[in-house]
């Protein structure tokens, strides 16, 4: 079908009167072009109805408007919208007449528009949001059409949009064997006589296969018609090598005699085969791969939800150069953009379905919706996903309450036969959280094991299993209870394999219990990143490992956030803390130490890294949760500490690191995995240079140093997002030798000249009091970024940034 982007001159506006006498535009509606978040246009507030789950953001009620006038020759052709996400309850009405309802934010949906029109006039096209049930979500989700819509059009006869599956079956010799199915829908009156046509061209655009096919469609049928090509000299795709094709289909009408093109459509694919199995592992091409990966949510930093494959592409290839492999999305089905740059780039996914089931999280989640609509969101995630080499797992459910009950069960067995209905070629699971799954058994599972002086200090879970991971004691003895290993069973039942979230300890010993049971840590502490990632290379297995998280992200606030006094309750942090401040790369993309200690725990880079806890606060007690780690920073510029102590963290693959400052050393002291590639120096302060170099076997395999920052003035550099559409401007202090200097709370603004363009601007401060469509921020260690969102991409936008104007 012939696929345009349907983004450019909605009217949006608010919900003002639900019950509205008149099917009106309303007179505050204003021009906006799509993808649009609501949830961003207001400021964070501390009263919010959602509080620290998205950020202290609430939804809203919110429309969308659009004038469209199809041709009277368009009446004999077939019409469809399709809209990537809505979140969520999305109606959308043609000329007032309700045509399509839809209940999952994170799935996309298409709506025939052919009953509805009036061809040669003006229609209007009118999508109404209804996010005001809250709270509904645990991380920041967004309000409104906040992916990308396509127009679809073709003839009454024509290749179904969501209908290309393509796969392959065998790789043997440099031949590559792919099966194709495409499906075929009539709705002319009659049968009609067609020849499809197939055309396989590698990345250079030359054309490696092609075959014909005659097909014989019915009125109203729609039919599967499947293909096998023989690919010679096939080049793989991996993480190592996304090599893409591109598969052009072409539907020819026969029935008079000449062909006559009536449909085209492409796709674009890998050529790669999975396996998966106790004793080799997962094997992609036939070689053994560990996943070394990162969870992520959705939200694209600063301009929130809004879904760009400029922000994506970014993305991964951050993660990648941190040495991940491998990427979790949490916890919902994945946007076709960051699947698209996941193909590009060689980044394998873990999709996932839904974070409940049949039991709610928050008041009003998608449990709500489940039992009536779980089948047609797995069928549509599956059908997104399909062509996507670089999806090789399905999740059915993230830490699912349910799940070691007898229905639960049933319920993972269910979706797991939706899927394989669908897909044969990937591997499924089920995220299993240990305190989730024994329910109320949790506990007689505490009485086991805690003294009464642990439950005393202990916060008992109400509902939100984080709280309870953060003051929880005798980890170890509670996640390796006779009774969890009973519901573990059960849980695994149905699924391929198992994913274990922060059940670490139970590794070595399930794998020595179960032999055949395959295992993936689907989400887990970033600060166990080296325990963890032993366990993936000695346990065949166990497949690998997904860190809570590899991106910083809104919503969840303050899980992550380190503090020198307890606040609240001593989980989160309150407004205005607006993100997890999990990430190894911050909301900017601004790679934090953390993602330096995976990429050498990972093996993937060799040269050592060093950071330096505050000496401000030396003597303090540090209060922290699980996935908060200290204050380090990779910074040697401390005024008014010279001569205190400072303790200083080097992370080093080699069996031995050195520190020295000004040349002088401190000593040399045991590294590498051993240590768990982590060695913390006592020394004290002293401007300059600080350095740390890596040894193995005696000989040097590296160093790393960081220098104290002299006078620093505010520099700006422009990285263009890879379509263009996007345009990330980084402000940062610096000295004279590019030092960055971490400077806080220094003001600075942005602003549009010319050009159609959105602007945003903000850092990765957990707490900033500025929106991030305010035009203004204050510098974070030192950094800020602006984000320009080109509403024409290709036109020239002319930005303000400082006392800068950039032309972009």
């Amino acid at each position: 079908m012939k696929k345009e982007l349907f983004n450019d001159n909605w009217l949006y506006w608010k919900e003002s009167n639900a019950f509205a006498l008149l099917w009106k535009i309303d007179a505050n509606a204003r021009v906006i072009t799509l993808p649009h978040d609501a949830m961003m246009e207001d400021p964070a507030k501390p009263d919010s109805i959602n509080a620290g789950n998205s950020g202290f953001r609430d939804g809203c009620v919110c429309y969308y408007a659009k004038e469209f006038t199809p041709t009277e020759e368009m009446r004999n052709q077939t019409l469809l919208l399709h809209f990537e996400g809505i979140y969520r309850h999305a109606f959308v009405y043609i000329n007032a007449q309700l045509a399509m309802k839809w209940t999952y934010g994170y799935t996309g949906f298409y709506v025939k528009l052919n009953d509805y029109l009036k061809f040669g006039e003006k229609n209007e096209i009118r999508v109404m949001v209804r996010n005001s049930g809250m709270p509904n979500s645990r991380w920041y989700s967004g309000t409104g059409i906040y992916r990308d819509v396509y127009l679809l059009t073709a003839g009454e006869t024509y290749l179904r949009p969501d209908g290309c599956r393509i796969h392959t079956e065998s790789i043997d010799d440099g031949i590559g064997v792919v099966e194709v199915q495409s499906t075929i829908t009539n709705r002319a009156a009659g049968r009609r006589d067609l020849a499809l046509v197939r055309r396989v061209k590698d990345a250079d655009g030359n054309v490696v296969a092609e075959g014909r096919l005659p097909v014989t469609v019915y009125e109203g049928e729609e039919r599967e018609v499947a293909g096998r090509f023989a690919i010679r000299d096939a080049k793989l795709w991996s993480d190592e090598t996304p090599y893409l094709y591109t598969l052009e289909t072409n539907l020819y009408d026969i029935s008079e005699g000449d062909a006559k093109l009536i449909d085209s459509d492409s796709a674009v694919f890998g050529v790669r085969t999975l396996s998966v199995d106790a004793i080799r592992g997962l094997r992609v091409n036939g070689k053994t791969v560990k996943l070394r990966g990162a969870c992520i949510h959705h939200d694209n930093g600063l301009v929130g939800a809004s879904t760009y494959y400029d922000f994506h592409y970014r993305q991964i290839e951050r993660l990648k150069a941190s040495g991940f492999n491998a990427i979790r999305m949490a916890h919902h089905p994945a946007a076709p953009a960051l699947l698209r740059a996941c193909d590009e780039l060689g980044m394998y996914v873990m999709d996932e379905c839904f974070d409940m089931w049949t039991r709610c999280k928050t008041a009003n989640d998608y449990a709500l919706d489940f039992d009536k609509n779980w089948e047609q969101d797995v069928e549509a995630m599956v059908r997104t996903d399909y062509c996507h080499p670089s999806v090789i797992l399905y999740s059915l459910g993230n830490e699912i309450p349910e799940i070691g009950t007898g229905w639960g069960v049933k319920i993972a067995a269910d979706i797991a036969k939706k899927i394989k209905s669908l897909d044969t070629t990937r591997v499924t699971l089920i995220s299993v959280n240990g305190l989730f799954a024994v329910g109320t058994d949790l506990l007689n599972i505490i009485n086991d094991v805690l003294t009464p002086e642990d439950k005393a200090a202990m916060t008992m879970p109400d509902g939100n299993v984080n709280d309870f991971m953060a003051t929880m004691t005798h980890e170890s003895a509670i996640l390796n209870h006779p009774i969890l290993t009973e519901r573990l069973d059960a849980a695994g039942a149905a699924t391929d394999i198992i994913g274990y979230n922060y059940m670490t300890s139970r590794y070595e010993t399930d794998a020595k219990n179960y032999p055949n049971r395959i295992i993936v840590g689907s989400e887990t502490y970033s600060s166990a990143i080296a325990k963890n990632w032993k366990c993936v290379k000695n346990i065949p297995s166990l497949l690998g490992d997904f860190v809570w998280t590899g991106w910083d992200y809104l919503g969840e606030s303050g899980i992550g956030v380190s503090a020198y006094q307890m606040v609240g309750d001593g989980f989160g942090t309150p407004y205005p803390c607006i993100m997890a401040y999990a990430g190894d790369i911050d909301l900017t993309g601004y790679r934090k130490p953390a993602s330096y200690l995976a990429d050498i725990v990972f093996g993937t880079r060799t040269q050592p890294y060093l950071c330096v806890q505050d000496p401000i606060h030396y003597n303090d007690h540090v209060f922290k949760t699980p996935w908060s780690l200290t204050d380090k920073l990779e910074n040697w510029t401390y005024p008014g500490m010279e001569g205190k102590p400072v303790r200083v963290e080097v992370y080093s693959a080699g069996d031995e690191v050195e520190l020295l400052i000004n040349g002088k050393t401190c000593g040399k002291k045991p590294a590498g995995e051993d240590a768990g590639y982590l060695v913390e120096f006592e020394t004290t302060y002293e401007p300059g240079t600080i350095e740390a170099v890596s040894y193995a076997n005696g000989q040097e395999t590296g160093r790393f140093a960081i220098h104290t920052a002299g006078a620093a003035k505010l520099t700006t550099s422009v990285e263009a997002g890879k379509t263009g559409k996007l345009f990330f401007i980084d402000i940062d202090a610096r000295d004279a030798d590019g030092t960055l200097s971490y400077e806080q709370g220094t003001e600075v603004t942005a602003s549009l000249v010319s050009g159609e363009a959105r602007i945003f601007i903000g850092t990765g401060n957990h707490s900033p009091f500025e929106s991030y469509a305010d035009g203004v921020a204050k510098l974070f260690n030192g950094r800020a970024q602006v984000v320009v969102v080109k509403d024409v991409p290709g036109s020239k936008v002319v930005v303000k940034v400082l006392d800068q104007e950039i032309t972009l």
